[in-house]
Order: C-alpha cells, then sequence, then structure tokens
C-alpha cells in the first residue's frame, strides 16, 4: 500500500522501511494485506449537453434525477448518438468511483460487490465498464445477470446544471448470496451509497446491502455511507437519521444533501448536527472547500499550527492536528473540525463536477485502510496504543481528500487514471509542508 498523501517529514510507513541491523537479525514476514469492500448498482455514465428543449420533451425536471423505463432510455441514448450531443461515457457508479480511486491512490486491492451482464460484447456497456475499472478493483465476486447494465445519462444544460437520468437495467438484481461475509468482515471498511436503499420491489440489492451491513458491524469493521443525492434525503430524513445512528461510522455528504439531512445551510453546523449520529463526517461544499469533522479524546488533542478560523463554531479549527477516533473508545470526546479551501484556488477550467466527491472519500479511505495497514504490520507502534479511526489527522486528511478532488475537477472522467503525481508541477510544495 502506498502512503497517504505527500509528506516530507520520515513516517514509519511504508512498514518495511526497518532498521537495517534489526532485518539482519529477525527475520520479517511479509507485510499482511487489507482492502476495502464497495457494494454499488453498477452503471456506465453519459454525458450528453442538451438544451431544455430535450428536458421537457423526456419529461426530465431540471436539476432532479430522475428513473427512466428501458425503452425511453434507449430512444434518449440513440437520439443523443445521432445528434452527437455526447461527450463522454465513462464507468460510474458512486461507490464504483470511489473503490476505482481507493485502488489507483493506495496501489491496492478494493473488492466491489454488484451484478455484471453475462454475456459481454466488445463495445458494450458492461465491456466499457470493466475497460475503466482499475485492475486493482476485485470483480470476481460480481453476480451475473442476464440483463444490460444501469445508465446514468447526465445532461448538461447551457447553464452547466446537470440533469440525471437513470435506466436501472439489471443493476438492483444484486442477492444476499452473492455477499462474501469472509471478505467484508476482513475488510477495513464497508462503503454503500444511500441509493441502494431506495431499490423497487423484487430487487434484491437493499437486502444484499443490509446483510453486509450486518456482517461488517458484527466484526467491527466501519461502514461508510455516501448520501448521493438531496432529493433522496430530503423525502424521509428522519429514516436518514435513524439509519445512520444504527448503522453508520464515517457519513461523508455536500452541503445541499447536509441541508436535507439536518436542517442547517452552513455545512460546518451540518457536520456537527450529523456527529450526533455518526463517528466522523466529510463534508464537501464546492467552492467553499471541504470539512471534516469527529471526535478525538481529550487529553490527546493536538492544537493546530495553522491560523484559527472564524465561523458558525469560533475557532472550530483549533484541535484540527488531532487524531480521529469513534465515540466510544474516547474517555472524554471532544468534538473536532477541520476545514480547507479548494486546492490552489480549484483548476483554471472545471471540467467534472461528477465524482469530485467520490475522490475525496476515496483519499479518506486510504487513510482509514492504511491506519487498519499499519496496525495489523506493526502492532507495537505506539501509534496504535490508544486506538484510532484513521492514520492521520484531521488537517491532514482535508489536505489529501482536497487534493484528490482538484484532480478529479480537472479532468472529464470521475475516475483518475493515476495516482497523484510524486512531485507537484506547481510551486505549491508548500501545501504538503504546512
Amino acid at each position: 500500500m502506498k502512503f497517504p498523501g505527500q509528506r516530507k517529514s520520515k513516517h514509519y510507513f511504508p512498514v518495511k522501511n526497518r532498521d537495517p541491523l534489526l532485518a539482519q537479525l529477525i527475520q520479517q514476514p511479509r507485510p499482511t494485506g487489507t482492502w476495502i469492500c464497495g457494494i454499488d448498482q453498477t452503471l456506465v455514465d453519459i454525458e450528453a449537453k442538451v438544451e431544455d428543449e430535450l428536458l421537457a420533451r423526456y419529461r426530465l425536471p431540471k436539476g432532479n434525477s430522475t428513473l427512466l423505463e428501458e425503452t425511453l432510455a434507449e430512444a434518449l441514448y440513440e437520439e443523443l448518438r445521432s445528434r452527437n450531443m455526447i461527450c463522454g461515457q465513462y464507468a460510474g457508479g458512486t461507490i464504483g468511483n470511489t473503490v476505482h480511486n481507493y485502488s489507483i491512490l493506495a496501489d491496492d486491492r478494493s473488492v466491489l460487490f454488484g451484478v455484471m451482464s453475462h454475456q459481454i460484447e466488445v463495445g458494450s456497456y458492461a465491456y466499457r465498464y470493466l475497460c475503466d475499472t482499475s485492475s486493482k478493483v476485485d470483480l470476481n465476486h460480481l453476480q451475473p445477470v442476464a440483463g444490460p447494465l444501469g445508465r446514468c445519462f447526465t445532461l448538461i444544460s447551457e447553464n452547466g446544471e446537470r440533469t440525471f437520468a437513470i435506466s436501472k437495467g439489471a443493476m438492483d438484481q444484486l442477492g444476499a448470496e452473492y455477499i462474501s461475509k469472509e471478505l467484508v468482515q476482513g475488510s477495513s471498511a464497508l462503503v454503500i451509497s444511500a441509493y441502494l436503499m431506495r431499490a423497487a420491489e423484487g430487487d434484491g440489492i437493499t437486502e444484499a446491502a443490509m446483510t453486509a451491513i450486518q456482517y461488517a458491524k458484527a466484526a467491527d469493521v466501519p461502514v461508510v455511507l455516501t448520501l448521493g443525492t438531496r432529493f433522496l434525503i430530503e423525502q424521509d430524513p428522519q429514516f436518514w437519521r435513524d439509519f445512520i445512528c444504527d448503522n453508520v461510522t464515517v457519513l461523508a455528504m455536500n452541503e445541499e444533501e447536509g441541508l436535507a439531512l439536518t436542517g442547517f445551510e452552513d455545512p460546518l453546523l451540518a457536520s456537527e448536527a450529523a456527529l450526533e449520529w455518526c463517528d466522523m463526517v466529510l463534508t464537501t461544499a464546492g467552492a467553499t472547500g471541504l470539512y471534516t469533522a469527529g471526535f478525538a479524546e481529550d487529553s490527546e488533542k493536538r492544537e493546530t499550527a495553522h491560523l484559527l478560523l472564524p465561523g458558525a463554531i469560533p475557532e472550530f479549527n483549533r484541535y484540527e492536528f488531532s487524531r480521529p477516533k469513534r465515540r466510544r473508545d474516547c474517555d472524554a470526546p471532544i468534538k473536532v473540525y477541520a476545514h480547507i479551501s479548494p486546492y490552489m484556488g480549484g483548476p483554471e477550467q472545471i471540467l467534472n463536477t461528477n465524482g469530485a466527491g467520490d475522490g475525496a472519500l476515496a483519499a479518506l479511505l486510504h487513510d482509514l485502510a492504511a491506519n487498519t495497514f499499519h496496525k495489523t504490520n506493526v502492532p507495537g507502534s505506539i501509534k496504535h496504543s490508544k486506538g484510532g479511526l484513521c492514520y492521520s489527522s484531521f488537517s491532514q486528511i482535508c489536505k489529501y481528500a482536497n487534493r484528490v478532488a482538484y484532480e478529479v475537477l480537472a479532468q472529464n472522467s470521475p475516475r483518475l487514471s493515476r495516482g497523484l503525481p510524486e512531485r507537484e508541477d506547481s510551486l505549491e510544495e508548500s501545501y504538503w509542508e504546512r
């Protein structure tokens, strides 16, 4: 596993870097690997620039997410293709993007549960999905199905607003019997999305997700939930509060989803409110940057060396150099917050906003898995004497997630094609040294 982020100071990572004298005296075992598991609705993203007339004709509410019947989806696709309106086709799905990006960043294994067309033809949607997924993502546990994968149309209006039309295909047909208990309980984290909980009657993906959650909880594996869209959350906010409280360790959301869930428009206050139901929160807030929030042990808190920031919670980043812990593992828990503005002010030209949050979450998962990796292979390290949810501090996770989100914004695809550069092309080297 690659070390998360970029840092100049020396760390005890990776674990193969040991004292050469001790290495001669003691035969060191090979490092034990780790992985994360994800459950997703396997689909292909189709991006197209359209006019409002087309949205009205297909009865697609502008800025909303709508389910399409297969015949209507096929008609929409044929029209977009015949009029040369399609500007990109990529493997998609919130969790698919996240586990792919995780494997690219960590250069390590992840496992994806979902469905895959039994018969795959060159150039088909299933073929595109496989081609655009990292070889480090273990797809051997996908359930074969007779139907097509899902399609998510991202229709971009002239003002840049995005409208989503989803053709389900067979993406919700995952059965609980295809969830491996051994893999889930041996993983560093189970990551799911809110979309999994809205399957129609007869589709098995909700039951499969709940089965995986029960496996994870029984083995004390962190469950990570990304909310996906505010339209789903605002239909029944109390359901999601109860669901998070009962099942979720880490919550990822944007400021709109935070408003729908908590009632707070300010992303910092929304993050604070969400800590009533989970142990850690990652909130992306567009041009404002992103926030992390969670708990730390009062006796282990570390003050920041950065400027104290004003906000709805005065000087909220005072202890951002602290390391995240689960609330139950703290004798005297305190709430800790961190914030960072967009890396270098954001890209000069934003080519894609779809997937930036998934990239940020992949960075957080990388840090969480690195903690498990290091704890397993260096169990005597003082870093793990009192436990911890992640390897790094709130502040460092902010920087890493922010940098990965920038990389996604600056490209067309929501999926990374390579890890972060070994050396930044800009003069902003101090970004990692702060």
